[in-house]
């Protein structure tokens, strides 16, 4: 069993040395006005957990994750999505998205996530919340 997650969270798994995923993030927490979502890198122990409960092959997956207890596990494309419909106006509008075919928006989601080192960096380690923050993450 992963660990134990409040039936009305929802668990972002991102990629914790990237730099577009950590200002990604950033983004939810200042945009997450219902406290909905709690964080954790998918290098820490949640991370690794979720990764092989699911069989997640970390080679073909370079994703951002989002596991729920009711809806389970989303990826890439589906779950930038999930995301956004839960951040309120304008964010909601990107919903309008689910209209096009997954593979689609899967096809542009991994150009992303092929070149995002190249493009915004990397950092030598995760990132580390600020106290106030630290709740939101798991280890």
């Amino acid at each position: 069993m992963i660990i134990d997650i409040p039936k009305h969270k929802k668990l972002i798994l991102f990629d914790g040395v990237c730099n577009l995923c950590n200002t990604s993030i950033q983004y939810v927490i200042k945009h997450d006005k219902k406290n909905l979502f709690i964080f954790a890198p998918l290098q820490s122990n949640v991370g690794q957990q979720v990764i092989q409960k699911f069989g997640i092959d970390t080679e073909k997956t370079d994703s951002i994750l989002l596991y729920s207890v009711e809806s389970g596990l989303k990826s890439k494309s589906s779950a930038a999505l999930h995301i956004s419909k839960h951040l309120g106006f304008p964010n909601n509008l990107l919903t309008v998205f689910f209209i096009v075919p997954s593979f689609i928006r899967d096809k542009v989601y991994d150009y992303i996530a092929k070149n995002r080192y190249k493009w915004y960096g990397k950092k030598e380690s995760c990132m580390i919340p600020t106290k106030e923050l630290k709740a939101k993450f798991l280890d």
